[in-house]
């Protein structure tokens, strides 16, 4: 007897077949989806935008925009700032010694400015560098949006212009005088956004928290504060920090007579300010800005870029521009003027760069 043999009709085939396609379908259904939206992503839209918002062909940003940015991004860290002292939840610790020995402190304030600051920035223009005083927790990740919106001040000054986006560096200090925050010595307190292209400082934002103000300046653009109306070369009033005023006072009134007056402050961002025409009733107004030590890019680069921007200078004590790209720190010192012979101030005072290393 023959052996006896399945034969599947031509029905019986297609069944299978079909079944077949059924299973491939259900597997692949959805990785298919998943690269087909993807390649929707990937491509603009006919007509539509080729760039995220806050950068342009070629990967540029307009700092015009990145200003606008900046300038929010201030005054939201200065509401976490405001709101931590309000509710006198600083829980204030020690983060390590400066050079000179004294305790740096970190306050909640601190951290949740940098986190709202840090992540509005970085969402915005996702290809600049952001270097930040506190360190970024990746994993306490914030999503903060911006609206694309730029304030009318902002639009009546500045033009849009572009620059290529791995030439920029954006400092932030999102607690500026983090010892008076802890003293309730408030007026002291800012947070600062600087943009720098290429090292040189171009943008600069000072915001006081506990007042509202807001200083903002774009070299070769426009700024919505100005320099006072006068300023005194013969006896100037030189503003410096609190732990510094003994170094500087005897060098200072040797150079300029005992009529210099020394004014001893906190924060570097205040006292940037008291060099311009501020109208806050709280703001004292000094000639000249000089630190003798050490001291972080953060602190200084936005009242850098609001000085360049109105014909001032900031430079390292013996008048070397001071570069925003490479280390955080500033080893030589500072002072800084605005409607001033800058480099007679240098001139005068010599010692002063040996004063730095002592």
């Amino acid at each position: 007897m023959a052996p006896m043999g399945i034969r599947l009709s031509p029905l019986g085939m297609a069944v299978f077949c079909l079944l077949g396609l059924g299973v491939l379908y259900h597997l692949y259904s959805g990785f298919l989806a998943g690269r087909f939206a993807f390649f929707m992503l990937s491509e603009p839209a006919a007509g539509g935008p080729e760039t995220p918002h806050g950068s342009a062909p070629g990967g540029a940003v307009d700092l015009r925009e990145l200003l606008a940015v900046s300038v929010l991004a201030a005054v939201r860290g200065g509401e976490e700032v405001k709101r931590v002292r309000e509710g006198n939840v600083l829980n204030a610790k020690a983060k390590g010694k400066t050079r000179e020995g004294a305790e740096e402190q970190l306050t909640t304030g601190d951290l949740l400015s940098n986190r709202r600051m840090f992540y509005l920035l970085k969402g915005a223009f996702p290809a600049v560098q952001i270097n930040s005083e506190e360190r970024v927790d990746t994993a306490d990740q914030e999503t903060v949006s911006w609206d694309h919106s730029i304030p009318e001040d902002i639009k009546q000054k500045i033009q849009p212009k572009e620059v290529p986006a791995e030439s920029v560096t954006v400092w932030i200090d999102p607690l500026d005088a983090t010892q008076e925050y802890t003293e309730d010595l408030l007026q002291y307190v800012t947070t600062m956004v600087c943009v720098a292209v290429n090292g040189k400082p171009v943008i600069g934002v000072i915001h006081k928290p506990f007042s509202s103000y807001t200083a903002w300046a774009m070299v070769d653009g426009g700024s919505n504060v100005k320099a006072r109306s006068s300023y005194n070369e013969k006896a100037p009033r030189i503003i410096v920090s609190r732990s510094h005023a003994g170094k500087v006072e005897q060098v200072a009134r040797q150079t300029f007579g005992n009529k210099t007056v020394i004014i001893s402050a906190g924060g570097a961002g205040y006292k940037v300010l008291a060099l311009l025409d501020v109208p806050e009733k709280n703001q004292e107004e000094a000639d000249v800005y000089i630190h003798v030590t050490y001291i972080k890019k953060w602190d200084i680069c936005a009242g850098n870029a609001v000085l360049r921007a109105l014909g001032g200078h900031m430079t390292t004590l013996t008048g070397e521009e001071i570069s925003y790209t490479g280390s955080d720190g500033n080893e030589g010192g500072l002072i800084a003027s605005i409607n001033m012979n800058h480099k007679a101030l240098i001139e005068k005072l010599p010692d002063l760069e040996k004063t730095s290393h002592k």
